[in-house]
Formats: structure tokens, sequence, C-alpha cells
């Protein structure tokens, strides 16, 4: 019997045979055929690149190469340890919340005086890193007598007119 009529016979009788077997749709794709043309898309170099260090493998310049310039970590000047120049300088400082001493004008002599009180009567929006007072225009303010601070940076000014307001100053 014909091979033909052996796969007749297989699909009538609901059998599957080797030579009906098919690989499953795109599982397959068609191969590529390089330099065929300019319609195949893979024309010239083949899909290779340009010669010399581009057709290399692992060739050509790394993330760190600027374009010739000099780069970035060559710039820097290497003697007595690394500049900072180039690094931001902003997590070393501290920065406090800025206060007039106008705004205790009107406290109530019986509340310590602390980052958190002046936060809960809102006063100050954000602690930051701490609070710091500042003179201002002092010689316009009257002051409670019986101030007490805790917790609290002063400028020398308003040091001094809270000393002489009679205000007692917690110190660290």
């Amino acid at each position: 019997m014909s091979q033909k009529k052996k796969q007749r016979n297989h699909a009538q009788e609901g059998m599957l045979g080797m030579a009906d077997l098919r690989p499953a749709e795109g599982s397959r794709p068609k191969r590529v055929r390089i330099g065929r043309g300019h319609g195949s898309g893979m024309v010239k170099t083949g899909g290779e690149g340009g010669k010399g260090q581009t057709v290399r493998s692992g060739g050509g310049k790394g993330p760190w190469f600027e374009g010739g310039q000099t780069p970035w970590s060559r710039r820097l000047p290497h003697r007595k340890g690394y500049s900072q120049k180039s690094r931001s300088t902003v997590i070393f400082r501290t920065e406090y919340t800025a206060l007039n001493i106008e705004t205790l004008s009107d406290w109530d002599v019986t509340i310590e005086v602390t980052p958190e009180s002046l936060k809960a009567a809102g006063k100050i929006k954000k602690l930051r890193d701490g609070v710091k007072i500042l003179a201002g225009n002092r010689k316009s303010v009257q002051l409670p007598a019986g101030l007490k601070l805790r917790d609290v940076v002063f400028s020398n000014p308003a040091r001094e007119a809270l000393t002489a307001a009679g205000a007692t100053i917690a110190e660290e």
C-alpha cells in the first residue's frame, strides 16, 4: 500500500501518523537570509556592524566614555584626598526653622517653649533639624517675664534680649 493511501486510511480511522505531525503555528520562524538583496533588510555588513572595534565581541566604548573629553574621574583633583566640590553639601548642613523673637510676645508663660510646643501652637510649620530664635526688631518687642525655653537655639542678640526679659534657658 502506498504512503498516501495509508495517510487517508489513518485519517478515516481518526488516527494520527508521523506524517501528519506539524510544528505549532509561529513556533518555527522563517530563517533570515543574509546578504540576499535590499528587500531582505540584511545587506552590506549583514548584521555584523562595521569593521574594527565595533565588529569585535565586547567592542565599543564603555558607559564612562564622555565623547573624548577628559573623563569625570580624571578631572577631579587626586592629591590630598578627593575634592568635595562636585558633591552636594546640603547633607552636611543643619537646617533650622527660623522664628523671630516677636512671635513669643503673646506666649503663655506656663507653657515651656520647645520645638514641639511651638509647632502645636502653630508658630512654626516644620521642625527640620531644630528651631532657631532670631532677634529681628527686638527694640519694639515686649516679652513676657518668666519664659522657659528648652531645646531651642538662639542668635546672640536674641539670647541677650531674652535674658534681659527674665527668661530661663535650659542648656543641653
